[in-house]
């Protein structure tokens, strides 16, 4: 099970995670983007972060939802209408709930990530955030089917994004902006599977200490 304040301090962790992370982001953004993901990011969950405190005492579905409009209205490029569809999508999928059982948080994950491909209409392999998102979320799916408890489960989906992030590196990249260096995207981790790896670590994180 999965809590409301869980929830909140994962998006207060993430908020802080992405800040530190900001620069190393920004940084893979600029081999095969705009360098500015990182920068990006940090900016539009900071707006999340001071929206939190009002909206911390509602169902998850709200905080969630919350978090995806602050993430639209403030994150440039890409990253915006992509992860705020993320959070849109996740939390109409857990509307009005408080608390989270594992089938719930699986069907999160799966409208989330379905949201996300469909506003991207990127595919495995496109060398974008689906490759790490995908994995994941069908890694948290078959972890729950086969008996794994909450933490496992979660484990198993942030070991699959880590897998899928990687295997960013040798792609070629058929989406966004680094689809225009077309083989010169070869050979760098994409900035977007590596967001994502580092906002499911922060829901691992924050589950295996308040357990």
């Amino acid at each position: 099970m999965i809590t409301q304040d869980q929830i909140v301090r994962w998006l207060q962790t993430v908020a802080a995670v992405l800040e530190e992370s900001k620069t190393y982001l920004t940084d893979l953004d600029a081999a095969i983007g705009d360098a500015d993901h990182g920068i990006n990011m940090d900016r539009g969950f900071k707006k999340v972060a001071s929206q939190l405190p009002g909206v911390a005492d509602k169902d998850i579905g709200n905080i969630l939802k919350t978090t995806g409009m602050a993430l639209i209205s403030s994150v440039g490029g890409a990253g915006g209408p992509l992860y705020g569809t993320f959070f849109m999508r996740a939390g109409m999928a857990v509307d009005a709930k408080h608390e989270l059982t594992d089938e719930d948080m699986a069907a999160l994950l799966q409208a989330a990530v379905e949201g996300v491909v469909q506003r991207g209409k990127a595919q495995l392999g496109d060398k974008t955030m689906v490759d790490a998102l995908t994995p994941a979320k069908d890694a948290f799916q078959q972890a729950i089917e086969q008996g794994a408890n909450t933490l496992e489960a979660l484990r198993q989906t942030v070991a699959a994004a880590e897998q899928g992030m990687k295997n960013t590196t040798p792609m070629l990249a058929k989406k966004g902006r680094a689809s225009y260096l077309g083989e010169r995207s070869i050979g760098h981790q994409d900035p977007g599977a590596t967001s994502s790896h580092l906002i499911l670590k922060a829901l691992f994180d924050v589950v295996s200490q308040h357990t």
